[in-house]
């Protein structure tokens, strides 16, 4: 009796490291048994070209290596395969993925919530809190949310939105003057680019 696990073709007393390298791998390559192709150009684990065998062949010289067979390029004739440690392979892929990820900025979106009513004292809180976004490169969403009467005097909510503009001291660039969105007044802030000279 025999087990396939991901792809992976072992036979149950085999069942120590072997499978255990089978079930680290994902359907990104054919590995090991799951090659299938008659024919297959090899490279060893060194980078040295090995030539052109069946797939049998390689996986006999991959097996001997302590190592897997990996179909690295499928679309060749014959396919190209290599003869490498493919949990290693992949362990130093994430790793650089993650050093990738690490050296990317991202930018937020981070929303400020105004009220046509706010005092002065909050207002100043906002602004506080709006020029650490912007210092940290994110982005900002200003918004009001227009209740009942309110509605018909959209024109002051937008007299707030610019008076908080003009409270943020030149950090900032609009990317959307305050406009009216049904019930709510917004106004896109960006922050502006230093010039190093």
């Amino acid at each position: 009796m025999s087990f396939i696990i991901s792809g992976c073709f072992a036979q149950p007393d085999f069942f120590g490291k072997y499978s255990e390298r089978c079930m680290i791998i994902k359907d990104l390559y054919s590995i090991n048994e799951a090659i299938r192709d008659k024919e297959v150009r090899v490279i060893g684990s060194d980078g040295a070209m090995l030539g052109v065998m069946s797939a049998f062949q390689a996986q006999r010289l991959a097996n001997e290596a302590e190592l897997d067979l990996v179909k690295i390029s499928p679309n060749a004739v014959p396919p190209v395969c290599k003869i490498m440690d493919y949990s290693k392979f992949k362990y130093e892929q994430s790793k650089r993925e993650k050093e990738n990820r690490k050296n990317q900025t991202i930018v937020e979106l981070k929303e400020i919530r105004l009220s046509m009513t706010i005092d002065v004292g909050d207002i100043a809180v906002k602004t506080k809190q709006c020029i650490k976004f912007l210092e940290a490169g994110n982005k900002v969403k200003v918004s009001i949310r227009m209740k009942g009467r309110e509605n018909a005097r959209a024109y002051q909510g937008v007299k707030v939105m610019q008076d908080f503009f003009e409270g943020l001291e030149g950090k900032a660039v609009q990317d959307k003057k305050p406009s009216t969105e049904g019930r709510m007044i917004i106004m896109m802030l960006s922050p502006i680019k230093e010039n190093k000279s």
